[in-house]
């Protein structure tokens, strides 16, 4: 409910180049939380040890929490006009859309167990659901109701190119932390606090690169993203190829390199690929298209992590539990989804060079938010 909230504020309340740094310091953020997340809660884990130490973690929320409501109150402007009064909820819509989500994502998570064997059937009944979706959708925009999701983004330009490329990209990226951890921890016997600590190169690249990418997304436009990716295909890549050959103490200093480009790449796809998927959408669809796009990337995300935790557990039983190379191929495999997604933004480039689309001129900085 937060996330898509994020992106619809930032296109009602930003506009130009102050919209792509908006962005960027969003990506930033992300970043920084996420080198800081695994740290924090390896401190968790380390000062509550036992079998029940884990559940502490889940308090971290409670002060962020509760800060965040103090400043989301006194910060964030409020909406005009009551816009909750008389609107339609598409609960028809999110059932399907749910139900179509949930089977296709359960034979994944059940693959180590089987699960592919016994719900494959569940594939078939998500194509016809999602297709279902797609109709209702369709129906109740013509019946001059509010959908979900809005099928007539598809017509907006670069809104589809951004989703696709959204969707394939958190694929290759979320489900790789779960692999690390695994194999940091139970590879190679490292603390929590520790593995936490071996990954941090790749979100503190993030986070270094995400807010000069939000500046340069309206000279770049879509050449920050080709790039960004290019350089997390090579990062991950790498930390494939040193993993496999480099373990004990070492393993992570040797990857840290790796991870550090694949994080400096991480910060030119995820905000960029944000401002240019939503910069021709309409402020009235800044909510909708918004949530359509983070949902894709959760969804991507669900994939992902259940997809390569599958491949890392097959890779470990078909070779006798050997750890780097389980931890190896199933980076080459996130290495992979990362070219389709590169594939696709070298696609979205040609498509808008093809059109003579250019990237957004920079006009003179316009503080829409002085009143805050």
């Amino acid at each position: 409910m937060l996330t898509p909230q994020n992106s619809g504020l930032i296109q009602d309340l930003f506009r130009g180049a102050e919209r792509g740094r908006a962005f960027g310091v969003l990506g930033a953020t992300i970043g920084l939380s996420t080198a800081v997340g695994p740290v924090v809660g390896g401190l968790i884990l380390a000062a509550f040890p036992g079998p029940d130490g884990w559940r502490g973690i889940f308090y971290v929320n409670v002060p962020i929490g509760l800060v965040a409501l103090v400043l989301a109150a006194r910060l964030v402007p409020s909406t005009s006009g009551g816009g909750s009064r008389g609107a339609h909820l598409d609960v028809v819509g999110s059932l399907l859309l749910g139900g179509g989500v949930l089977s296709l994502l359960l034979p994944l998570v059940q693959a180590e167990t089987g699960g592919l064997g016994r719900w494959w059937w569940l594939l078939g009944v998500a194509v016809l659901l999602l297709a279902t979706f797609a109709w209702w959708e369709a129906r109740t925009v013509r019946r001059g109701r509010q959908p979900l999701v809005d099928p007539r983004l598809a017509h907006t330009s670069g809104y589809a190119a951004g989703l696709g490329i959204g969707l394939v990209y958190f694929i290759g990226f979320t489900g790789i932390w779960l692999v690390f951890a695994l194999f940091f921890q139970d590879g190679l016997g490292y603390s929590p606090l520790r593995s936490g600590l071996a990954v941090t190169p790749f979100a503190l690249g993030v986070a270094a690169s995400a807010v000069i990418a939000g500046r340069l997304v309206g000279r770049l436009g879509r050449w920050l993203t080709v790039s960004g990716l290019a350089a997390v295909t090579v990062g991950l890549a790498g930390s494939a190829l040193v993993l496999r050959h480099v373990g004990g103490d070492a393993a992570a200093w040797a990857a840290a390199g790796p991870l550090l480009v694949g994080g400096l790449g991480g910060g030119m796809v995820t905000s960029p690929n944000i401002t240019l998927t939503l910069e021709s959408v309409p402020v009235r669809m800044a909510g909708v298209a918004g949530g359509a796009l983070q949902t894709a990337q959760r969804i991507g995300s669900a994939i992902g992590t259940a997809s390569l935790a599958g491949v890392f557990y097959a890779v470990l039983a078909a070779t006798g539990r050997d750890y780097p190379a389980a931890v190896s191929d199933t980076l080459l495999c996130a290495s992979g989804v990362m070219l389709l997604a590169l594939l696709l933004a070298v696609v979205e480039l040609v498509r808008r060079r093809s059109r003579g689309e250019q990237p957004a001129p920079i006009p003179h900085p316009e503080h829409h938010l002085h009143h805050i």
